[in-house]
């Protein structure tokens, strides 16, 4: 049997998937086995946000400033294309008022845009019937941003 290796994405490739996807997987160092959670996710000036509830285990493991992977992926139903990205950096929450409202600004854009359910709002503490214009910064939300990114790893199918 030969094996292939899967082919490295470009810069442009891996730009165009942040850019396309909404989703990603964070992976946080748990103490008996690593932690995995989805979370939409926006691009802003280059760098990556995400919001979270400020509750739940992932706020422990948040605040252990410890590394995380962040994984993006695009697939096929089949499987015959495929790409993923991952990045290994740090979370640290944004705390600025401008910079959060931005962040925020940008993922209720990019959600109705891109026709996203609102079924996890009232997670937030927003009414069911909220619609995505009731995000705002200074709701009971966690905005945190990828930093001090080591690792940028795109593979795609052969």
């Amino acid at each position: 049997m030969v094996r292939v290796k899967l082919p490295r994405m470009s810069k442009a490739e891996i730009d165009q998937l942040l850019s396309e996807q909404f989703l990603c997987r964070i992976a946080f160092g748990g103490k008996q086995a690593p932690y995995i959670a989805p979370f939409q996710y926006v691009s802003v000036g280059g760098s990556l946000y995400f919001h979270f509830t400020d509750y739940g285990r992932k706020m422990g493991l948040l605040e252990e400033g410890k590394p995380v992977c962040v994984e993006i992926e695009r697939y096929t139903q089949d499987l015959g294309e495929y790409c993923f990205v991952t990045l290994v950096g740090k979370l640290h929450v944004v705390t600025d008022v401008q910079e959060k409202a931005k962040a925020v600004a940008r993922m209720v854009e990019d959600a109705k845009a891109k026709g996203l359910s609102t079924n996890f709002l009232p997670a937030h503490g927003l009414p069911k019937e909220a619609d995505w214009s009731a995000l705002k910064a200074e709701k009971p939300l966690v905005v945190v941003k990828l930093v001090d990114v080591a690792e940028i790893v795109g593979l795609k199918s052969p």
